[in-house]
């Protein structure tokens, strides 16, 4: 049979090879419009920092290596205009020669990825210096740029994935870079209080970061920018990574079903749906292009992420030789590095909880991401999400350095199989002390659930304390004197931990009277709690995280204490102001 994919990349270079493996006898054709068939997208910002240093180690796969290897016929700089879903036909343009005609299938495959948004701001035309990044001819663009006109003063604007790595790359290579978001936090699948590690690291290596202002204006070709609350950066080149919209042009004007974000639906066999709901089964589509479901709840959503894409090809390829199939459920596992910290995340955050109005308990610890007394073991923050009861997880987050991605690998193969919060206490996680502890962070998560199902204690949690503070709550801070001279919550009693007993006259004598205590990471306001429990108190509550997340949380920065940013119009290009640090 005769085969046509729209699209290489991720999904459409791995279906036709895998198509390949699966028959010898099938004319395979892929139709791209771009200058490349399969590259590493992912890789794309760290070639721009240096790490990586030869633009050829970027392209995976060439047209000639896939003709030569898998004979495939690759057709680069080829866009396919229009889809005749009745005839079969697709319609080509060649880009270099103008020459438009029409090729016929028994198959197709549409993978077109997505685009980067740029919404519609004044000036944004006339911009000279920006740039977005979703290719390969996109990145040596901004190389050559930057090679061609030695820019001092970047902007980022955006502070989702790319954004993070375009900021921490491009201050690599010793630019001064000002990162711009709306919302008021970077890195959206984290909560605040994760998300506070990662602005705290950004600022620590010379990222300035302005938090809930977006672009008003571009002038004077792109070399200022206006923000929304009239502020004006100078910019010798402005990267816009606002995220990325579903490229369906081609599926809306073939009258395929579109979701209401433009994604294109499909069924469990990744078949495209005529718009009154019925699959055509000739017709397939992977990657961003797609809507997906959330296996947590079942939910239609879309995960812009190299697994599903790469994973729906190969499942497509499946399909088309009669293997039965079913497309995955995803959750969204990701991971991201910032400067020295690595963060990992799985499925929803309380965010999306709330909104989805679904009731859960969140738990945070922080532990060595190996056995302490083996050298150069340095904190994991986790946090995890899950259903009081029945234990379901909802999600999880983690930051850290060595090992981090780990745990939430862990979490998210928990999850895929069906295992509850307090069941990752009973996960055996290889263990020596190089590698981790004869408890894995991992299994501390699972012991907290636990206790916290068995109403050992009542959590209470980094946003609750102003609110406590006022209430005037008994609050007690059981760490030891020389940790609450570098810092405590105002109000609190201070009774070490290893004195309660001493000094159980100096808690309420009414013992249903509810009792707030926290320490540093949580452990010692665990142990506090059971002495009190244990004699006799009712409503013992503990700061999950402690202190340390408490201060995270409360952690004043630079995004928030600068009177001016750092390259704003006129400035002298120094950081205004020293980092505050917990």
């Amino acid at each position: 049979m005769k085969i046509i994919i729209i699209g290489g990349v991720a999904g459409g270079a791995t279906a036709a090879t895998r198509l390949r493996r699966l028959s010898e006898k099938d004319e395979i054709i892929i139709y791209e419009r771009d200058n490349h068939i399969a590259y590493a997208n992912c890789g794309l910002p760290y070639y721009l920092g240096g790490t990586i240093k030869k633009r050829s180690a970027l392209e995976v796969q060439s047209p000639k290596g896939l003709k030569s290897r898998f004979n495939i016929d690759v057709k680069i700089r080829h866009e396919v205009t229009e889809i005749d879903v009745r005839k079969k036909v697709v319609k080509v343009k060649d880009l270099e020669t103008g020459k438009v005609f029409e090729d016929n299938f028994d198959k197709l495959i549409v993978s077109c990825g997505a685009v980067p948004r740029k919404p519609n701001i004044k000036g944004l035309a006339e911009a000279e210096n920006l740039f977005t990044l979703r290719n390969l001819t996109d990145t040596f663009e901004i190389d050559d740029y930057i090679n061609a006109n030695h820019p001092k003063n970047v902007v980022v604007v955006g502070g989702g994935f790319i954004g993070i790595e375009m900021a921490e790359n491009l201050r690599e290579r010793g630019l001064n870079v000002t990162l711009v978001e709306m919302l008021p936090q970077l890195m959206s699948t984290l909560d605040f209080e994760m998300a506070q590690f990662v602005h705290e690291e950004m600022n620590n290596h010379g990222v300035e970061i302005i938090l809930n202002q977006g672009v008003e204006a571009f002038e004077d070709k792109g070399k200022i920018v206006s923000l929304s609350d009239g502020r004006k950066l100078l910019s010798d080149l402005t990267i816009f990574a606002i995220g990325v919209a579903p490229e369906s042009t081609l599926a809306k004007n073939a009258n395929l079903k579109i979701g209401p974000r433009g994604h294109v639906q499909v069924d469990s066999n990744l078949n495209v749906l005529s718009e009154d709901g019925k699959p055509i089964t000739d017709i397939f589509a992977a990657g961003d292009m797609i809507e997906v479901i959330n296996p947590i709840d079942n939910s239609v959503y879309a995960v812009p992420l190299a697994w599903g894409a790469n994973r729906q090809g190969r499942l497509i390829a499946d399909r088309i030789n009669g293997y039965e199939i079913s497309a995955p459920k995803i959750m969204g596992v990701s991971a991201l590095k910032v400067f020295n910290l690595n963060v990992a995340t799985v499925g929803m955050n309380e965010k999306t909880l709330k909104a989805k109005n679904i009731e859960y308990v969140a738990v945070h610890a922080h532990r060595g991401n190996h056995a302490g007394y083996y050298p150069g073991s340095t904190m994991i923050s986790l946090k995890l999400l899950y259903d009081k009861k029945s234990g379901k997880i909802y999600g999880a987050q983690a930051v850290g350095q060595d090992g981090t991605e780990k745990r939430i690998d862990v979490i998210a193969t928990a999850m895929k199989g069906g295992l509850n919060a307090f069941e990752l206490a009973d996960i055996e996680i290889c263990y020596a002390p190089p590698f981790s502890s004869a408890k894995d962070p991992t299994n501390i998560l699972g012991y907290i659930a636990e206790n916290i199902s068995k109403e050992r204690y009542i959590p209470f949690y980094a946003q609750d304390v102003k609110k406590l503070v006022e209430e005037k709550v008994f609050l007690v801070d059981v760490r030891t004197s020389s940790e609450v001279q570098k810092g405590s919550i105002e109000s609190a009693k201070h009774i070490d931990v290893d004195t309660i007993r001493d000094n159980l006259d100096k808690f309420p004598k009414d013992k249903n009277e509810k009792i707030y205590i926290f320490c540093q990471v949580g452990l010692r306001g665990y142990i506090a709690a059971m002495i009190l429990k244990n004699n006799g108190y009712k409503n013992v509550y503990n700061l999950s995280g402690g202190y340390y997340t408490y201060k995270t949380y409360t952690r004043e920065l630079c995004v928030t204490v600068c009177k001016e940013p750092t390259r704003i119009l006129g400035g002298d290009n120094q950081m205004p102001c020293d980092i505050k640090k917990g």
